[in-house]
């Protein structure tokens, strides 16, 4: 297992972080060494990468340090070339993420939030071209709910809660909540966990659409490698299509059907699809190589 992460004192963490990842030269293997981080941990197995969230004392809140941090994170996985799907979750069993942290969000101003700050790292967690998984333990609330809203799955913990409180701050849930959750839950759901900022437990979640699966709490992460593991051996260029697919689709069935049009005619040409096929009529296990 390759790993690469945790804290390791305080500091400003996108120097280092950037300092650590360092672009293949031309010609060399897309296999790169991972970064390493101070306020998240970052592993890699069997084509898994697990981003843990790793500020405990502070509820794993996600400031600037854990914005950027996984902003760099993102960028290395991508070009790393083994990892076919990402975890993310919390250090320790109290929370996911509790939110924005609130020290930082009371000093920003109306230029911070045309920034978007979280809103721009949950779109890029959202536009990801592997398959993601929150594995949620503890609390997920305000930017931790959005964070787990804009992975492709969410398995949560028996001990899970969720909510978007931040009307009770006197702000809004910006960072993608007003879109994601009703497409999840539906409007009428949505509304009223927004505008009550109510918080809700697993199973609740799970009766509303909001994860895909409830597991006892010392086995979340063991439940989240597995479902990892069953996309993982899928052809990756499929994931990749059908993650696009089903994105392009959010923007009605024209779009969703044009883009399902465009991703076949692309898989009908790959080496994936003749080896799919071929290890389906042979009886035997598929070798994707991604091309």
């Amino acid at each position: 297992m390759k790993r690469a992460g945790g804290r390791a004192g305080g500091g400003r963490s996108r120097g280092r972080a950037g300092r650590a990842f360092r672009r293949p030269r031309a010609g060399a293997s897309r296999r790169t060494a991972l970064p390493r981080f101070l306020s998240i941990g970052l592993s890699t197995a069997e084509g898994i990468a697990v981003v843990t969230l790793s500020r405990p004392e502070a509820r794993n809140a996600i400031n600037l340090e854990v914005v950027n941090e996984l902003h760099i994170a993102l960028e290395a996985l991508g070009r790393e070339g083994s990892t076919r799907v990402l975890i993310l979750t919390g250090a320790g069993k109290a929370a996911f993420a509790s939110g924005a942290d609130i020290r930082e969000l009371r000093e920003r101003r109306a230029a911070d939030a045309l920034r978007g700050i979280n809103s721009s790292l949950f779109l890029a967690v959202e536009r990801f071209p592997l398959p993601t998984i929150a594995a949620v333990n503890g609390y997920a609330l305000g930017g931790g709910c959005e964070l787990a809203l804009a992975c492709d799955l969410r398995i949560a913990s028996e001990s899970s809660r969720f909510g978007q409180p931040e009307v009770g701050l006197g702000i809004i849930p910006a960072a993608g909540a007003t879109y994601r959750l009703p497409r999840l839950v539906g409007a009428g759901r949505a509304r009223e966990l927004i505008l009550t900022g109510r918080i809700i437990d697993a199973d609740e979640a799970l009766a509303i659409g909001l994860v895909n699966r409830v597991v006892p709490d010392d086995r979340l992460l063991e439940e989240a490698r597995s479902t990892a593991l069953l996309i993982a051996r899928k052809g990756p260029l499929a994931l990749r299509a059908a993650k696009l697919t089903l994105q392009a689709s959010a923007y009605g069935p024209d779009a969703g059907h044009a883009a399902e049009r465009l991703a076949q005619a692309i898989l009908f040409e790959s080496d994936d699809k003749r080896e799919g096929m071929a290890a389906f009529l042979e009886g035997r296990p598929p070798r994707f190589t991604g091309r």
